[in-house]
This record gives C-alpha cells, structure tokens and sequence, in this order.
C-alpha cells in the first residue's frame, strides 16, 4: 500500500477515528508513520523498595496485603492499599480510582512505577503509580515503549495498534533513496526506521531510525528547494552582460580603499552571475560595516556599462541618501559617466518629475531610492538589475513589485543579519550566498560591556567624555511612551530624564516608529548632519542610519531584547575609524548570558549560530512565516552534521538523475521570504 493512500484504507479506522486524526492533520498512512512519539518509557527491572532513593522514579514488584481503603475529601475520591516486596512496605494511593478495589485484591501482584515519596517517620508511599500484571510486565522489560501526543479518543494502545497495521501495509514498499547512498551515509532502510521508531527494540535501534528519518526530512526538502531553483532558472530567459568593460576598474581605481579579499572573492561571483545565462538572485551577508554597499555599487556600474539601468531600494530616506551620497562623490572621483537619480516619498515637485522622466527615457542610469521606486507612477526604460538593502524590511508586495518593473531582472540583496551556515545551505544552497565575514582594514571592533542598571551614571559620565570629544550618542529604549510597561524605559520620558541630569548644552532628540515618515526623516537628517548629540530612540534605528560620527550607543533594558537584535543595534556604532563602545544595561540580579556571550564576541555569524541553538530556527530573523518548514524530527544545530550529509546526497542523486522523484518532496515558498 502507498504512503499517500487515505488512513481510513486501513483495518480499524472507522468514520469517527478518521475525524479524530483529521483534528491533528493526520489524513494518510504516511502522515499516520510520521506522527512520532512524543517520549518514550524504558521497562527497566523492578527494584526492591529498600534501595529506591526517596524523590527518584522506580519500579516495584508488590504484592497486595490488605482489603484498602477508599474515602471522600470533598469532591474527591481517595483510595488507599498497601503493597509488600518480600522486605518493605509501601502504601498506594490513587486518586478518583475507587474502582481499583476491585482489581488490586489482597494477595493479587503487579508492577508499579512512580516516584517514590517518604513522610517524615520513615513510610514510603507512590501516589497515582502507573501498574501492570507481574507475567505481562515481564514480556515488556527491556524495551521502550512510544507515548505519543494525546488524539482523543484515541489511547496509547490503540494508537500503536494503528501504527502496527501502518507498518504491515507498507512493509512492501521500495526505498525511495539509492542503495549505493544509504551504504555512503551508514542509514538503515525506510520502512526499518519507521518501525524503529515506533517500536524500537533497544536505543541503538531507535537512534538509527531517528538519523535515518532526520535525514530524509532533510533530503526531500533540500530536493524539492533544488528542483524548484531548477525550474526557475529554465523559465528566466537571462541577458547576459559583458564584464570585460573598463568602468568597473576604473571605479575600483579612484576608490580609496582596496577591496578586501572577501570583497573581491564575492565581487567575482555577482559578475559570474551576471555574465551567466542562469537569471542571478544572489544574497550577499555580512556583517555591519563588512563593505557589502561598494559591491552593490559596482554591480550597478557594471548595469550601466551594459546600457541598461540599475535600482538600488533602501529601507529607509535617511539610507537612500546616504547611499545617494556616497555613490555620486565615487563616481565623481572616477569620471564615469554614469547618472544616479534619487527617488523618494520626499522627493517631490518638479524635482520628482525630472526624476521620473530622466528613468522613462533611460537619462538615468541608477535609480536610488526606497518604495516609491516600484509605484506605478515609476516607468523604467531597461531595468537590468535590482538591489534590495536590508531585504528582510520588506515586505513581498514592495519586493516582488520592483523586479516585476522589468523582465527577467537578476536581483542582489544584501542583508546585515547574517543567516547561519546551515540555514544558508538549506535556503540557499552554498553557490547563492556571498559572505563577508571581516571588518575591512581600519575598522575597529566595536568594545562592548554589560553592566547593571544601578550603575547608570557610570555610563553617563562616559557618553558625556564622548561627546566632549565631538562625537555623538544613541541611546535605545523598549518602549514609546509611559504606560505600555512600567517595568521597562520608554522613549518620552528618559528623553525628559536626559535632559535633566545632563549639562543644558547637550542636544538631545528623540525618535519612534509611531512618528510619521516626514517628522521620522527630520530627526534622523538631523542626527546625520551632526546637529543632534544624543539620539534617543526604539528600535527603529536597528537598519537605515549610517552616522560614522556616532561612537556610543546605551542599550537600556537589554535583558528584553535577543542575542542577534542586540547586535544589530550595536552595529549602528562602529561605522567610522574611531573607537566606538556599546553599553549593555540590564535589571535583574543576573547578567544574562547573551549580554556575556556580546561583551566577548563581535562576529555576527557567531552569534547568529549561537542565537540559532538558543531558540531555534523557527523565531531565528522571522524565519517561522518565511515558509521554512518545522521539522518534525530535525535540529537545524544539533543534526547539523546530518543536514550536510543531506544536502550532498541530494546534489549527487539530482546529477546523476535529474528527474529524481522524491515522494516526500517539500518546498519553500521564496514569495514569503
């Protein structure tokens, strides 16, 4: 019988068993196999009582002395026997049982497991002990036994029954894996591993079908995740631009700085992209400040050098400029002539019209802006390439909008979460992603110390020596205002606090995401431009403002953010040559562990694989509504090993057959990426 046919197909599962198992999307045999149990219990050995440790789960072999008792306490039911082992005694209490005075009679013998208690005189008791028939318990020690997650209606032997007929009836099938790749991998056969982990035999047998299962959970969603990118890759019809151009290295000649060899290394795969008949949608990681914005300035000249136009869309306006800025004083430098025009919500009048019309009629070579460059207003002579900053603040409408400008538009986006190894090889697979791991020269880390929220004008002495020096200041706060918790600082009252223990020369803003888009701009232009010392902010700061001139940012309440938002919005600091610092401010009487693991370590991708154990792929950077699916089985950390075994299969069997079929084929949804 086939995995897909309906659990109703078989023996025993009636109208109303269908229903109970549709409430848990159990629908066919093979969604029946691939409910695994929750836990397991180990029939181990009874013990005497004597050598049972008080507080400690054990089994006891007792033979009933005694008629019991049962009384009522109030609305329940408490029923009392005693039980001898040959050398101690042991009372029994259940409750809400008073049936079981007919089953444990004087002389009659089980077994029972529990926790064991003691009172004060000495007395062992087991309160709701679980119980079996000597000669059955006996057929049953030395194994596990599955507990699967409560179905109603449907107990635990009953369950194992069904899963027992689900077993017989596809004892038949094929493996779907090739003989020559279970011996490569060391894996036990399919239908082995189901039965494995259902009814395991002893825990060497269940820890080879939980690999043999963790891998194949890994192995059809890689396979459908490859075949997708295959069938993509067939529909875009690529147009392929040359690379043997002189703009590029004339831009890379006036720039001043050399690429790093991280830099130069992804520079020649986005040009291998961009040259090749493959559509290109490549990602391009790294940390804040790796230099990930000079590779998408020379894509974007490489666009124009094919006479085609480039869009590069920013978060926010601040960003936009910013990118504006630094693009147009480079090509300045270099002498291309190439024209950058900046598209924006606040880009208005005859300015907005010009714009327009300059990237209608193909006058503008690169478009820079944010949303506004995919409104239906924005016509585009020959979109060649989009650019997507900080891809992860959009969403799939602002995306998909700006590539849907053009046809068939390879696509860079670049993002300063840097994703883990191993999430990167299942999303992605390892020829997609382009990673800047290294600050480029003259970057220094950023020094970074947690400290209590006791010690708060320790750090205000410092804020105020940085900015006695020139520099200026972040400061970030949980919340917007007083009244959405009175346990954590808020945005509108710690501005007002600022200002009256700091010197009245100290110029102080403050800035939320409940602000509207134009008082939003005013206030982070002015913190740009230097006329603002500190900036107070929430976390709408975490992307879109480069301020080179900032050094310190005060993170209160630290405890209430997680490990990889913590460093994002350290990475607002540390963007110039000077020392910059990052003050972690925590209550509670312990430090938490995060703030020690950022005091230590400033690699992002670090942290991100550490963030990823600490609370799994699901929450990791949203990725629980990207459409990456929850394994059922599988630890994006711990089976990481596993996962790569995986994924080399997958490639190998896909070249050596590329119409592979893979039963269990699962897929990504990228739209919702």
């Amino acid at each position: 019988m086939r995995l897909d046919a309906p659990v109703r197909t078989l023996k025993g599962v009636g109208p109303r068993a269908e229903e109970e198992f549709a409430a848990k999307e159990i629908f066919t045999i093979g969604d029946l196999l691939r409910f695994y149990p929750s836990s397991y219990d180990y029939f181990e050995q009874p013990m005497k009582a004597e050598d049972a440790l008080p507080g400690n789960h054990c089994t006891l072999s007792l033979t009933i002395i005694g008629t019991g008792g049962v009384f009522r306490k109030g609305s329940r039911s408490i029923s009392h026997f005693e039980g001898w082992d040959g050398s101690s005694k042991v009372r029994l209490t259940f409750f809400n049982m008073p049936y079981l005075k007919q089953t444990l009679q004087k002389g009659t013998s089980f077994v029972f497991r529990g926790v064991l208690r003691q009172t004060g005189t000495g007395n062992k008791y087991l309160e709701q002990p679980w119980f079996m028939e000597k000669s059955k318990y006996s057929q049953v020690i030395g194994t596990l036994q599955p507990v699967y997650p409560v179905i109603k209606g449907t107990g635990t032997a009953r369950m194992r029954g069904f899963l027992a007929a689900a077993l017989e009836a596809v004892s038949g099938n094929a493996d779907f894996l090739p003989a020559d790749q279970i011996k490569k991998y060391d894996l036990i056969g399919r239908i082995e591993a189901l039965r494995g982990i259902h009814f395991p035999t002893d825990r060497d047998n269940l820890q080879k079908a939980r690999k043999r299962l963790i891998f194949d959970e890994f192995f059809s969603f890689i396979i459908g995740v490859r075949r997708q990118k295959q069938e993509e890759g067939k529909q875009a019809d690529s147009r392929p631009m040359k690379t043997d151009g002189s703009w590029c290295s004339r831009f890379l000649k006036y720039l001043p700085f050399s690429l790093t060899a991280e830099q130069a290394m992804a520079w020649d795969e986005i040009r291998a992209d961009l040259a090749g008949k493959t559509l290109m949608n490549r990602l391009l990681q790294g940390d804040v400040g790796s230099g990930k914005t000079i590779l998408a300035f020379l894509a974007l000249v490489l666009c124009a050098e094919n006479g085609r136009q480039g869009a590069l869309m920013a978060p926010t306006e601040v960003l936009a400029r910013q990118h504006m800025e630094g693009l147009t004083e480079y090509l300045k430098k270099s002498g291309l002539p190439v024209r950058p025009v900046l598209l924006t919500g606040a880009v208005k009048g005859r300015e907005r019209r010009e714009a327009l019309k300059s990237i209608a009629d193909g006058s503008a070579d690169i478009v820079i802006g944010t949303h506004a460059l995919f409104q239906e207003a924005v016509d585009y002579h020959d979109l060649g390439l989009v650019v997507t900053d900080e891809q992860h603040r959009f969403g799939v409408r602002q995306r998909t909008g700006l590539t849907e400008k053009g046809k068939d538009v390879p696509v860079l986006v670049m993002s300063a979460t840097p994703i883990p190894r191993t999430l990167a090889i299942i999303l992605y697979g390892e020829l997609q992603v382009s990673c800047l791991r290294k600050l480029p020269p003259g970057r220094m880390p950023i020094k970074s110390l947690a400290i209590h929220e006791t010690q708060r004008g320790r750090a205000y002495a410092f804020i105020l020596k940085e900015i006695e020096k020139g520099r200026q200041c972040y400061v970030i706060c949980p919340a917007v205002e007083e009244g959405e918790s009175q346990e954590i600082e808020n945005v509108t009252d710690y501005s007002e606090k600022l200002r009256a223990v700091l010197p009245p020369y100290i110029r102080i803003d403050s800035l939320t995401g409940r602000m509207k888009p134009d008082g939003k701009n005013a206030v982070m232009n002015r913190f740009s431009s230097g006329e603002t010392d500190i900036l107070v902010s929430t976390t709408v700061i975490e992307v879109g403002i480069n301020v080179p001139n900032a050094t310190v940012i005060l993170i209160e309440n630290a405890e209430r953010f997680g490990l990889s938002q913590l460093h994002q919005l350290r990475g607002r600091v540390g963007r110039g040559r000077d020392q910059s610092y990052c003050i972690f401010l925590y209550s509670g009487k312990e430090k938490p562990d995060r703030l020690e693991i950022l005091e230590k370590n400033s690699n992002g991708f670090d942290i991100a694989e550490k963030d990823l154990k600490a609370r799994g792929p699901g929450d990791l950077f949203g990725v629980r509504q990207s459409g990456l699916p929850q394994f059922a089985l599988a630890d994006l950390y711990e089976d990481s090993d596993i996962l790569r075994q995986a994924s080399e299969c997958a490639d190998e069997v896909l070249r050596l057959n590329p119409g592979f079929y893979c039963p269990e084929e699962r897929r990504v949804d990228y739209s919702t990426i």
